[in-house]
């Protein structure tokens, strides 16, 4: 075959493919043209016209037409996307939502959508419920609760009835923003128009009166839930638990963790509700206890994982009991969580109350066994052994960290602190072959020491080293 032969091969083989990319992206500007042409005119009853538009609907045509109407016509954009989003091509996912809010700036300027309700009320446009769940969703991508709570009453003036699914949004929107007397009204007004909650409302009240610190609403509403004939999951159960080890005592939240370990099936706690209750003892300075919760959770077959292990461990240390500690790393250690992460959490929280030589020691005794310490442990070690003073042994415990090849995840900035110290200490020597690795690594100087440093090299008589190192400095 010529060469000739083979370039036409090889051009067809690949244009082709180049061609059809451009066709999609000119497709989605075209579409937006004609769009955004008709929008432009700001036609009353403009729902109408844009059904007759002969262009492809997707949501990079979308996107295109709500950034153009964005700059001065954001109101015909909302209109554009609520219609949009009620076609059988086009349906909406959060990216969407999170899009159209970025777009027409719905958090900063709420009253748009109120606007666009009265531009139909005004126009007599033909609306529907659908209509004003496209809004809502926009409100709940906002967190504009009071906006939302307005729309919730506009349904109604074009004759209307909101369901259960429209007044969830606004519910949960409240119990978000944490004002659970204007939720609870709107879960009482639901049994006024014969609609019923769904679990979708009563999980969204429960986790609200629970953030609220108002576990006795939660608690009997959760009663009621059960006497409705809902059966609670996990998730319901876990954020109860969660309310109780907050705000509650931690008596009461033993008793309900036993309850779900009693019910068991689908609501038994798993491995993150354990670890949860776990963390809140721990924060109380109920270590101990916390504790007992570990032998429990092993008892009902549920194995603590990486985060269950260093939150005890800090717990401990906190506290003061750093025997404790090691026990638990004896027990634990091996059994699904290794000795590196185990002794790592130790090393950090050692140094963290202050008992620097026995972290060093562990440290050490670490690297010795063959023990990997992780990057958050490496780097506090070394940044604190060069805080006391003692560079050259944080150069060397480097040096030691790195012919293991332990340091893939160390802090950049511990590069930095350590070059400049040796250059402060005038180890020449050691400055220079932490400098060649550090460009070998591409690892970046930190703008605030590279005056001293540069200045150290080349006056060290390492000019090029210095100049090279200037050239990735940040």
């Amino acid at each position: 075959m010529s060469i000739a032969s083979l370039s036409r091969l090889i051009s067809l083989s690949i244009y082709p493919k180049q061609r059809k990319v451009f066709t999609l992206q000119f497709s989605s500007t075209s579409s937006a043209d004609k769009f955004f042409t008709l929008l432009e005119k700001k036609q009353s009853n403009v729902e109408k016209t844009l059904a007759l538009v002969n262009a492809k609907l997707d949501p990079n045509c979308v996107c295109e037409v709500l950034k153009r109407c964005s700059f001065d016509i954001s109101q015909m954009g909302l209109r554009f996307f609520i219609w949009a989003g009620l076609q059988s091509n086009c349906r909406y996912s959060s990216y969407m939502y999170s899009k159209a809010c970025e777009f027409l700036k719905i958090k900063q300027s709420p009253f748009l959508i109120l606007d666009v309700i009265e531009a139909y009320k005004v126009e007599k446009c033909l609306v529907n419920v659908k209509m004003f769940k496209v809004i809502l969703n926009l409100c709940k991508e906002a967190r504009i609760a009071d906006e939302a709570l307005l729309v919730l009453r506009k349904v109604r003036e074009f004759n209307l009835r909101p369901d259960i699914t429209i007044y969830n949004v606004v519910i949960r929107l409240f119990c978000e923003k944490g004002d659970m007397d204007m939720a609870n009204k709107l879960m009482k007004e639901i049994g006024l128009i014969d609609l019923y909650p769904d679990m979708i409302t009563y999980f969204a009240m429960i986790k609200g009166f629970c953030n609220a610190g108002r576990l006795e609403n939660a608690c009997e509403l959760f009663q009621a839930m059960r006497d409705q004939g809902f059966s609670p999951n996990a998730l319901v159960y876990s954020v109860i638990l969660e309310g109780i080890c907050m705000h509650g005592s931690t008596e009461k939240a033993l008793e309900f963790l036993e309850e779900m370990e009693t019910t068991g099936g689908s609501c038994s706690p798993n491995v993150i509700t354990y670890t949860s209750v776990i963390k809140r003892f721990c924060e109380k300075g109920h270590t101990m206890e916390a504790l007992r919760i570990l032998d429990r959770m092993e008892t009902c077959g549920c194995a603590p994982n990486r985060v269950t292990v260093i939150t005890l461990i800090e717990g401990f240390c906190a506290e003061g009991h750093v025997e404790e500690a090691y026990k638990l790393i004896d027990k634990v250690a091996g059994r699904g969580v290794s000795d590196g992460d185990c002794y790592s959490a130790l090393v950090v929280s050692l140094i963290r109350i202050n008992r620097l030589d026995e972290a060093e020691i562990l440290f050490r005794k670490m690297l010795a066994s063959g023990a990997k310490p992780d990057g958050i442990a490496c780097s506090l070690m070394i940044r604190e052994i060069c805080r006391k003073g003692r560079v050259l042994d944080g150069f060397c415990l480097y040096d030691e960290i790195e012919q293991m090849r332990f340091l893939s995840s160390i802090d950049s900035d511990i590069y930095s602190i350590l070059l400049v110290g040796l250059c402060q200490q005038s180890h020449s020597v050691e400055a220079a072959k932490l400098a060649r690795s550090m460009l070998n690594k591409r690892i970046r100087l930190k703008a605030i020491y590279v005056n001293k440093i540069i200045e150290h090299l080349k006056n060290s008589g390492d000019k090029e080293l210095a100049i090279q190192l200037s050239r990735i400095a940040r």
